[in-house]
């Protein structure tokens, strides 16, 4: 297949490309971060490179011809600012995307498949883990505006005969996050532990998350291509929880470094638990999380370490 990533450059894109490549497909990459380009200068002549923006139309038309396969990664927003602005959240994310379904359809593009989040669609869980068949009312307008466009590529099956795929994704890790973001504990977590700086936690660091190494996330994307049949939704995740406490436990036994952990006020945006059931993308998908958490914090560590001196410290 011929292989649209749009968020191409970024963190997921970067992963989802490798697996691509190496699964026989052809792939181009659409960002409008130059700066995230050295994410994928291992790939330098092996895929095509647009840079662009989800609401230029014009890019997107140029960027959906002679695609088959389109993987939808892009988000202007993330969870903690979303709420700041939700007119903005829904004009630069929810609008764009309908353009771009447009052309989509009009391309003859055989599949989208669009990343959706796991962690906030759901809101606070009645049931752990949780089924995609669990009540949707998120707390953030970023779960919200995810939502929307699930909602519409629904709507553009049943009007069109679009063929697509959700992936609620939990809270993914790995090598080329970004350890300055706010988003990523496990991997701003793990920077900080190296480079000996302070962790902030919001609450008493008993909120559970389910946390999944970036490759997982890629391998499920590119399996959600083959998968023919009426289920669509598929939660990706560990399908296991593990408290921030937890987490950084296992920072500081993986590095050898002691974690230095101060505690701020709990944001109401933070759900006490979320872990998925990913059951169906067991079933339909044939998708089953190949790294256990401890080995993709051993590649991240080792990531870090080849980028710079950050040898063990005394405890």
């Amino acid at each position: 297949m011929k292989c649209l990533i749009l968020g191409g450059f970024g963190f997921l894109g970067s992963h989802l490309c490798d697996v691509l490549l190496e699964r026989g497909h052809t792939v181009r990459l659409f960002d409008r971060f130059e700066a995230l380009r050295d994410n994928v200068v291992h790939l330098q002549g092996r895929v095509e490179t647009t840079l662009g923006d989800l609401a230029n139309e014009a890019a997107i038309r140029e960027a959906v011809d002679g695609i088959d396969i389109v993987y939808h990664l892009v988000s202007t927003t993330h969870p903690k600012i979303s709420n700041d602005d939700p007119a903005f959240d829904v004009a630069s994310n929810v609008l764009p995307t309908l353009h771009l379904l447009d052309q989509v359809r009009r391309n003859g593009v055989k599949k989208v498949i669009f990343f959706s989040s796991g962690g906030t669609v759901y809101g606070i869980p009645r049931q752990v883990p949780i089924p995609e068949t669990h009540p949707t009312d998120p707390l953030c307008s970023y779960g919200i505006q995810k939502l929307a466009i699930e909602k519409y590529l629904q709507l553009y099956h049943h009007l069109f005969g679009l063929d697509y795929a959700v992936l609620r994704i939990a809270n993914p890790f790995g090598e080329r996050q970004r350890p300055d973001h706010i988003q990523g504990a496990v991997t701003v977590f793990t920077h900080h532990v190296l480079t000996g700086r302070n962790i902030e936690i919001w609450g008493d660091g008993q909120v559970v998350r389910d946390y999944l190494y970036v490759r997982d996330v890629a391998n499920a994307a590119e399996l959600a291509m083959h998968h023919q049949g009426t289920v669509r939704t598929f939660n990706i995740g560990a399908g296991r929880g593990k408290s921030l406490l937890e987490v950084i436990d296992a920072i500081g036994g993986v590095t050898g470094n002691k974690p230095i952990v101060t505690f701020k006020p709990a944001r109401a945006l933070d759900v006490p638990i979320n872990v998925l059931d990913t059951s169906a993308a067991h079933q339909h998908l044939n998708w089953h999380p190949a790294f256990a958490f401890e080995e993709g914090l051993e590649r991240l560590v080792a990531h870090f370490r080849r980028q710079s001196d950050l040898a063990p410290r005394q405890a």
